[in-house]
């Protein structure tokens, strides 16, 4: 067992009767966000993961002096300033700016989509012919109301680049043709007429210095954690331990797969020391082309501009390639596949949660919702509000 896991097993003993005011099941950014309340409003509170750690897919760990992303990268990121408060509470934040760039066959292109882009794909100089290079592309489509994601991309940023920086990242990612995927996973995708190489359209963004895992830790400092504790193994047993039970895990895994499995999509990490201090000189390198198994690349060190704690630079470094799959029983599950059948499916558990007596879900896997980690804490914050 780990420094973490040790550190965070730590029990303290209640009456023979006594129960706990809430047992909570996750001890991820949801999880650790309504323990961190609960605690200060004077109830007791438990929490169980079936990790070997804290901080769920945040969970950052120390490999050569640098903050390994484990269950991928992460960039914090908000325009909401009641969060960026709260979480600035637990970590200081450091100035990273999310800057990734496309590989396609070695043809290397800003993203998010901007004036640079557009230059290294057409040759336009001005945002004015770059503006009506996409016209003339959407218009030569004959798209008008986008009925799938193809359309909708091409609708934004016209053929060419669709077809070298959208169709093989997205398929690879997705497991599913562009035109079978709905239309709204891709709406938010950052299109600029700018020279502006901020994915983000945020104006609070970062990296918690010393990693997530410290951040988490901070929440929970003070409260009973254990790991290695599988819920729905014992859920009997840990029900009889509190008054309410707050679930962050799969809804349908709580409901025993009743009415069949929602899907997911899960990612698979290759992740290797390098005796050489620079690899790609990006954090985020995606690779667009359908060829490449992998979809990106994560150089971590340069999450922390590749120095170590006390400012020096670091000698070796550490990448990770991601693969995407679909996602199967015993996975780890990533991102919820949201289209009609799955949605429809999530809404029938959904009525099967409302009526469970004391259990309250929450988080990304209990709402079968894609949840940006700022929304994450939002959504815990509100459950607070009403529930404290």
């Amino acid at each position: 067992m780990g420094y973490r896991a040790r550190k965070f097993c730590m029990r303290w003993k209640k009456g023979e009767n006594e129960m706990f005011d809430y047992l909570i099941v996750g001890a991820g950014l949801y999880g650790a966000v309504f323990a961190h309340e609960a605690k200060k409003a004077g109830r007791s509170v438990l929490v169980i993961d079936r990790r070997p750690n804290i901080a769920g897919n945040v969970y950052t760990e120390d490999i050569e002096g640098i903050h390994v992303h484990k269950y991928g990268a992460h960039i914090f990121h908000t325009n909401n300033r009641r969060v960026w408060d709260y979480v600035s509470q637990f970590a200081e934040f450091n100035r990273f700016t999310n800057s990734p760039v496309a590989n396609y066959h070695g043809e290397l292109y800003s993203l998010p989509f901007n004036m640079y882009t557009f230059n290294r794909m057409w040759g336009v100089v001005t945002p004015q012919e770059a503006a009506a290079k996409i016209a003339e592309q959407r218009e030569n489509a004959g798209i008008t109301t986008p009925a799938n994601l193809e359309e909708q991309a091409i609708s934004l940023v016209g053929t060419d680049i669709y077809e070298k920086l959208v169709k093989g990242y997205t398929e690879k990612q997705w497991g599913r043709p562009c035109t079978e995927l709905p239309a709204f996973i891709i709406r938010r995708l950052p299109v600029r007429l700018t020279f502006d190489n901020n994915y983000f359209n945020a104006l609070y963004q970062g990296i918690p210095v010393g990693g997530y895992t410290k951040m988490v830790a901070r929440m929970l400092d003070g409260i009973e954690v254990r790991l290695g504790e599988d819920y729905l193994v014992e859920k009997t047993a840990w029900d009889q331990m509190a008054r309410k039970v707050i679930y962050t895990g799969a809804i349908d895994a709580y409901f025993e797969y009743s009415l069949g499995a929602l899907e997911y999509r899960s990612v698979r990490f290759e992740t290797e020391v390098l005796d050489q201090p620079n690899f790609q000189g990006n954090a985020a390198v995606n690779y667009t082309d359908r060829e490449t198994p992998w979809t990106r690349i994560i150089e971590h060190k340069w999450f922390e501009f590749g120095k170590d704690a006390e400012g020096n630079d670091l000698p070796k470094t550490v990448i990770s390639r991601e693969y995407s799959s679909e996602w199967k029983l015993g996975d780890e599950p990533y991102y919820p596949v949201n289209d009609e059948k799955n949605s429809s499916r999530y809404a029938e558990y959904r009525q099967l949660a409302d009526a469970e007596k004391n259990v309250i879900f929450g988080g990304r896997l209990g709402e079968y919702k894609y949840y940006d980690m700022d929304a994450v804490i939002a959504s815990a914050l509100e459950l607070c509000g009403r529930e404290l």
